[in-house]
């Protein structure tokens, strides 16, 4: 809090009522995630996977606030803004019927062999389930790679998000941003400066999974879950009322920019099928997988497989309404925004005339997007510790409570390498830096699918299948982002630029298209050619109680 004083010292523009309420939603949150610390029990499992004893609402709380990001909020917001309604079927629609599904056909089962061989992450499963230590250590490091990107995704939102709702409010202390069109001009005076708001965030966080672990994080996303879906319909219905009303704002864009208000024009028809990928990444997300390893039952599951499409309805219309309505303000002249990713905040800034409900708003925001960066830090703090220290060192050479500290430390690491590069990035597109990294999990879907469901995948299969997986997505990166003649930026080997999107070249589909079909071929030519498992081995993950069959233990 001392932050929040030296602020209210350096004022002297706009109120401060927005900012103090924020700030006492942060403090708010560091309660609760101190209070369920107090319920930790010392050992690494409870730390880990919270002694396996999450029940249903709390599993799809903290399952649902996991996979609602900064990329659902500001992200489908600022990607409206640019592309129009469509965006709510690029990804709301795909994930509603796609994520439930994965949640049945991949959740439980891994749930149940979790439960039975004690694993702790995802990386133990892979690494028994096809007897192969440099398959661990290979999926230990890609997972990580993309993993990283997704945190980025959380603080450059936040950041976007509290600038514009800041801005004026401390113009003695902060000089704004240069804006990006119009030398000498200044946006943004007064605002929390990026540096600022990602320090809070991160330390925030950082302060109950330091303590509580992954039963912290559970009841945290619980409560910011129902903060943001809540004030997410409360926000919808306020810029709704000031734009006149929900047909006058979508009339409006009519007027100005038809093209905002329908699929045609904007989103391809192979583009936007292509999409149907994207949703798989959840099957491979370590943070989620960790989540499901929490759960009491396999009936524990029953709630997240009805509610997660209702929910993320809830959350994606309006969001997606709100980006249309910009792009219509924004083609009148009647709002400026610098880029995409701070759409969100300049509607909520503009348009709410209350400081309180703006204060109300913003911790919505924030809670979306703090309800996943938490679930990743324990996620990536259990993973150094069981895949890399205890392999490499022996299940013997630390004591659980040594176990504990080594994933606190490693958390802390990885907050700070986060918060650097979360600053050297600013300015991404937080909807497509959120594709990219899906992009990634989706394509090693087929690898998860094939290791649950197909006996004949072999050791080779799966290595291939994961190495083939990163080459891809390296080369086509690459091509994306710095394989570009300076002379022409058009040219690319690849791919081509539409709308601010990269697409492959000839089909115009996202890259995730050609990275899962390179995955599936790999895994399956490998897997035919090389020499099966040993039947020891395919009967431990096959045999019906590990399936999650009659023997389950539920």
């Amino acid at each position: 809090m001392s932050t929040a004083l030296f602020l209210a010292q350096a004022g002297g523009g706009k109120p401060l009522t927005a900012l103090w309420i924020i700030l006492g939603y942060l403090a708010l949150l560091m309660l609760l995630g101190g209070a369920a610390s107090l319920f930790f029990r010392g050992t690494s499992k409870d730390y880990f996977v919270a002694s396996r004893s999450i029940g249903p609402f709390l599993l799809l709380m903290s399952v649902f606030g996991t996979t609602m990001t900064g990329f659902a909020l500001v992200g489908s917001t600022a990607k409206s803004f640019e592309l129009g309604i469509g965006v709510y079927g690029l990804m709301a629609s795909w994930s509603g019927l796609v994520h439930s599904a994965v949640f049945f056909l991949v959740g439980i089962r891994l749930w149940a062999i979790g439960k039975r061989y004690n694993y702790m992450t995802q990386v133990q499963f892979f690494r028994d389930r096809f007897q192969s230590e440099f398959l661990g250590y290979v999926l230990f490091a890609i997972l990580v790679a993309l993993v990283v990107p997704y945190l980025l995704v959380g603080i450059i939102a936040a950041c976007k998000t509290i600038q514009p709702i800041t801005a004026g409010m401390f113009p003695e202390t902060f000089a704004g941003v240069p804006h990006p069109v119009k030398a000498g001009v200044m946006m943004f005076k007064g605002a929390i400066p990026p540096w600022l708001t990602a320090l809070v965030i991160c330390g925030v966080v950082l302060f109950y999974v330091f303590f509580g672990g992954i039963r912290s994080a559970a009841w945290a996303n619980t409560f910011q879950t129902l903060v943001f879906m809540v004030m997410g319909v409360v926000t919808f219905t306020l810029i709704a009322k000031a734009m006149g009303g929900l047909a006058a704002a979508s009339e409006k864009v009519l007027e100005v920019s038809p093209k905002h208000a329908g699929r045609e024009g904007m989103i391809g028809q192979l583009h936007f099928l292509s999409y149907i990928f994207i949703p798989l990444s959840v099957g491979m997300f370590p943070h989620l997988f960790q989540h499901w390893l929490t759960a009491r039952s396999a009936k524990t599951f029953r709630l997240t497989v009805i509610a997660h499409p209702v929910f993320i309805a809830i959350v994606w219309i309006p969001c997606v309404l709100i980006g249309m309505w910009a792009a219509g303000l924004a083609a009148a002249g009647e709002l400026s925004v610098p880029n995409a990713n701070a759409v969100l905040g300049r509607m909520v800034a503009s348009l709410v005339e209350s400081h309180v409900l703006t204060g109300l708003l913003t911790a919505g925001i924030l809670a979306a997007i703090m309800s996943s960066l938490d679930s990743q830090f324990v996620c990536l703090g259990t993973m150094f510790t069981n895949d890399v220290v205890v392999r490499l060192t022996g299940p013997g050479r630390f004591t659980d409570r040594q176990l504990v500290w080594l994933a606190r430390g490693f958390v802390v690491f990885v907050v700070a390498i986060s918060y650097a590069l979360s600053m050297a990035l600013l300015t991404t597109n937080v909807f497509n830096l959120g594709v990219w990294c899906f992009s990634g999990f989706a394509a090693l879907f087929p690898l998860v699918f094939a290791a649950l469901y197909w006996k004949r995948t072999t050791r080779a299969g799966a290595i291939a299948c994961i190495l083939t997986t990163a080459a891809v997505w390296l080369v086509l990166i690459l091509d994306a982002l710095v394989w570009i003649p300076a002379e022409n930026p058009a040219e690319r080997i690849f791919g081509h630029i539409h709308r601010g999107e990269y697409l492959i070249k000839g089909l115009d589909v996202m890259p995730v298209a050609a990275m899962f079909l390179a995955s599936v071929v790999s895994l399956v030519v490998v897997s035919l050619a090389t020499k099966p498992l040993p039947a020891a081995t395919i009967d431990k993950f096959f045999e019906p109680r590990a399936a999650g069959g009659s023997g389950d233990p539920s």
